[in-house]
């Protein structure tokens, strides 16, 4: 029977009666060299096919797969381009695998799972036989740990009890509330974070810089005036802040009830007549939106009235002055220094003019009258009356005198 080997480091079985003369070599060879390149043998891996390498593996001889160590470097041409992949064989065996390739690398067989190393990053690692799995899971009884990268998954209290977590695809760390009641936080920075998004609380602060802060309840107290510049009033009190704010005294009154006592009013729509206003933006169009007539505008001292009529009015009785008429058309009394005249036809003529003017003064006054008395006329007792004849009287026509009757 010719010399066999282990099936998982591939050392030589020589057999009883076999390799005489040749032993030594055999031994030295095919044993102990492999046994030493499995216990500290260094392989660099830098070749690759798409992205992968697949671990050599020989009977007695060099091989890849038989290396503690395995180094995966890139080829010197960007390779891998991408995260990559080793392929070990299905059998039990521990590895060291350092990573400066460039890219992320996994050690796995190639029907099973494996483990993915960071570039930058050495992992301690086995095969099962079937996958790849890191050989450090769990740390026990360290009271310090001094590393360049710590991955884990999930962190646990000593007695099991979960504490929290870190994602794999985003790297966020998440601490359970009931293990983090209350943080002291004495350096550094917090980056990218919501504070009491879930459940706010009190936080209490010396110095706070923020470039974006948006406070959405509660208060804030004790912190110097906010200047107009930054969006505050620059002022602790309100008088103070309406005056830094360039606000008048109208500032603080009502709606319902504001009260202008000076300035001007400018700019504004037409104030309607049913508000107090007149409705217009010019004085013609104002008198006539308020009903007035042509007469608004004339002076009290020289009023001229080209028509309609004056009733009811009073003229010159407070001071009296010349007044001039086309015709004076009257149904009560006429008086003249407190004599009146009575209504009714007739015409003078003299010094005092047709009408019998007697701003004048006194004249040759002819009282004009018909030839013919053809309205019905009665006089009293108690009046004094003159006509000048001939005068007939116009059938159907009564003049009726009480008392006596001289005709001259």
């Amino acid at each position: 029977m010719t010399t066999q080997y282990t099936t998982i480091l591939k050392l030589a079985l020589p057999v009883q009666g076999e390799l005489s003369g040749s032993w030594g070599d055999v031994v030295n060879d095919n044993i102990t060299e492999m046994v030493e390149e499995a216990v500290a043998g260094l392989a660099t891996i830098n070749s690759w096919t798409a992205n992968s390498h697949t671990l050599t593996s020989a009977d007695g001889t060099t091989s890849e797969s038989r290396c503690a160590v395995l180094v995966a470097d890139d080829d010197g041409g960007g390779n891998p381009s991408a995260a990559a992949t080793i392929i070990c064989p299905a059998a039990s065996k521990l590895y060291v695998l350092k990573n400066i390739s460039g890219q992320q690398v996994t050690l796995k067989t190639s029907a099973g799972t494996g483990v993915a190393v960071p570039n930058g990053s050495t992992a301690f690692l086995f095969c099962d036989g079937t996958n790849v799995e890191s050989c450090q899971t769990d740390i026990i009884g360290a009271t310090t740990i001094d590393t360049t990268n710590l991955e884990v998954t999930n962190i646990k209290a000593k007695d099991g009890t979960a504490s929290g977590s870190i994602a794999d695809s985003t790297g966020v760390f998440t601490i359970n509330s009931a293990v983090l009641t209350t943080a002291d936080i004495n350096g550094g920075t917090i980056d990218g974070v919501t504070i009491g998004g879930a459940s706010s609380g009190a936080g209490t602060f010396s110095t706070m810089t923020t470039s974006n802060a948006a406070i959405t309840g509660g208060s804030v107290t004790g912190i110097t005036d906010l200047a107009v510049a930054d969006g505050g009033t620059g002022a602790s009190d309100a008088a103070t802040a309406r005056s830094n704010l360039g606000l008048g005294t109208i500032a603080t009154q009502a709606a319902n009830s504001v009260s202008i006592t000076g300035g001007s009013i400018t700019g504004i729509t037409d104030l309607a007549v049913a508000d107090g206003g007149t409705g217009a933006s010019d004085a013609a169009t104002a008198r006539t939106n308020l009903g007035l007539g042509s007469i608004a505008t004339q002076d009290s001292n020289n009023v001229d009235i080209d028509g309609g009529a004056v009733d009811g009015t009073a003229i010159g009785v407070t001071t009296a002055a010349a007044g001039n008429f086309t015709d004076i058309d009257f149904t009560g009394n006429l008086t003249q220094n407190g004599s009146a005249f009575t209504s009714g036809g007739g015409l003078f003529k003299g010094d005092n003019g047709t009408t019998g003017d007697a701003s004048t003064g006194p004249g040759d006054i002819f009282r004009i009258n018909e030839q013919e008395l053809n309205t019905d006329v009665t006089i009293t007792s108690t009046e004094n009356a003159s006509a000048t004849g001939p005068i007939s009287v116009a059938s159907g026509t009564t003049l009726t005198v009480s008392g006596n009757l001289s005709i001259i």
